[in-house]
């Protein structure tokens, strides 16, 4: 049975080894590792090589920085696939997911490589007499990163390139329920020579995150998950003095207009509904089918769903593996089974699928929901889960309102072949990133991602132009330099205070 370890100052270690717990197969059930779980003391041991690391890091040139980004970048690409079957054993997802997880995470290590052009200050000359202005940032000291089961190599890295480009240390708590990812790239980082403490791994649950949360060496974190947590990790890291990135829930809408190709339409919204098992925050959750479109599109997405490929992640083919775990299957599919009995339609039924050979795996089929009201609980909830939501609308405007109306605000998308409507739609709408015909309007890394109201908690987005600010911090250097207005000779008397 292997162990997972924390990663410390440049190798593997046991810490203080007080607990684990087991990692599983989702495709089989078995149980194919332990991972240690650490706590306050594996977080002093981080933070402690960190802010070692981080005098000379600090120090180190741009050319430097970014030279070792280019041959993480470069090491990325060489070990994708293995990287993308370490995930899909963990998570479940298949591998292709995965390495698509894994490009998505390696265009912000590529931003990263350009920050000689990102980083330049500005300079005011002359702004009074005899005085320029100029500014330039620098970086915080220890930063941390909490992160998902979802993504566990692509959210990441959306938060350690940018840190450790800028010139700060990182310790990463990533999921205990898939943690190998994160000790595969801390390797990458070391054959890349990155020095010894700047990336950091510590594995655990609360008593990690907590430690974390409240260690005063630590400047900043950075966090993605649930809305609930991520209100706790936003009111525990602010009120211990240190900057927060928390990235909450979603419930994303994908609006489908009459004049919209349904088969179109159809096809990006279940891919954007099953896909890695629905399990990721920018999910289409609900489809939300405007006058006439309802009854057509709903077959459409019956049939499509009909054809989703479920089975083991790392067998060709597959377009949707099991869930992470044995509880998240019976969540969703007890789900399914009140959303029938508060009345909603189930068109397509996944829950009591059974995949030949992997029986004791965490499946459950796609399942598509008509006649969906915003009363019932697979509408209220985000289930986080291969389950689509069909709610019917008579009009562009209510659809505008109904997704206002909901808590979350992460992503929402509108299928249409209208440019007023879309205009309409992109002005008036209350989310943070909006798909115009693209259902998961994940943003590239030179932009940045983040919702409104309750899935961005706080105000700091991830990666992008928000990254940099939220690594790094302001200086203003007011200077004059006066004229000196009489020579100044050697002496070769001895001095005297006189």
């Amino acid at each position: 049975m292997k162990t997972i370890q924390h990663w410390i100052n440049g190798s593997p270690t046991p810490g203080s080894a007080a607990d684990s717990q087991p990692v599983f197969n989702p495709a089989t059930g078995a149980e194919q590792a332990q991972v240690v779980l650490g706590g306050a003391t594996d977080v002093d041991a981080a933070v402690a090589a960190a802010s070692a690391a981080f005098e000379t890091w600090s120090e180190s040139s741009l050319t430097q920085r970014t030279q070792v980004m280019f041959n993480f970048r470069q090491l990325l690409v060489e070990h994708e696939e293995e990287l993308g079957r370490i995930i899909s054993a963990e998570h479940g997802k298949t591998v292709d997911d995965a390495r698509g997880e894994i490009t998505r995470g390696r265009e912000v290590v590529e931003y990263a490589c350009g920050l000689g052009d990102v980083l330049k200050g500005s300079f005011s000359d002359q702004v009074s007499r005899g005085v320029d202005v100029h500014n330039f940032r620098q970086p915080l000291g220890v930063v941390a990163g909490i992160t998902p089961f979802n993504f566990p190599a692509m959210v990441p890295l959306w938060m350690h390139p940018i840190a450790i480009a800028t010139g700060n240390t990182f310790i990463l708590k990533p999921s205990e329920r898939d943690p190998s990812a994160a000790n595969f790239v801390a390797d990458l980082y070391r054959q890349a020579g990155l020095p010894d403490g700047v990336f950091n791994v510590v594995h655990g649950g609360k008593n990690a995150v907590d430690a974390i949360l409240t260690h005063p060496g630590i400047q900043a974190v950075s966090f993605v998950g649930s809305t609930p947590i991520a209100k706790y990790v936003h009111e525990q890291a602010t009120s211990h003095g240190k900057r927060v990135q928390a990235l909450g829930g979603a419930k994303n809408h994908a609006v489908v207009l009459p004049d919209a190709d349904l088969e179109f339409a159809a096809n990006h919204i279940t891919a954007g509904a099953y896909g890695s098992a629905g399990e990721r925050c920018m999910a289409v959750s609900v489809a939300v089918a405007v006058g006439s479109a309802a009854d057509a599109l709903v077959k459409v997405l019956e049939r499509k769903a009909r054809e989703v490929k479920v089975g083991p992640g790392n067998q060709p083919g597959t377009d949707m593996g099991p869930l992470v775990t044995k509880t998240a299957q019976e969540r969703i599919e007890n789900a399914v089974g009140v959303a029938a009995t508060q009345g909603a339609t189930i068109v397509v039924d996944g829950r009591g699928l059974k995949i030949d050979g992997h029986e004791e795996g965490f499946f459950t089929g796609p399942s598509l929901l008509d006649h969906v009201t915003t009363a019932m609980d697979a509408y209220k909830e985000e289930l986080f889960g291969p389950v689509l939501a069909i709610i019917r609308t008579d009009t562009l405007d209510q659809a505008i309102d109904l997704i206002n109306a909901n808590p979350y605000g992460n992503g929402t998308a509108l299928f249409t072949a209208s440019g007023e409507a879309a205009r309409r739609f992109q002005r008036n709408i209350h989310v943070g990133m909006i798909g115009i015909n693209v259902p998961v309007p994940v943003p590239m890394s030179y932009y940045s991602f983040g919702g409104w109201k309750d899935s961005l908690i706080g105000d700091n987005p991830i990666h992008g132009p928000e990254g940099i600010r939220f690594y790094t911090r302001p200086k203003v250097v007011t200077t004059r330099w006066p004229q000196q207005t009489h020579n100044i000779t050697a002496g070769f008397n001895f001095p005297t205070s006189s």
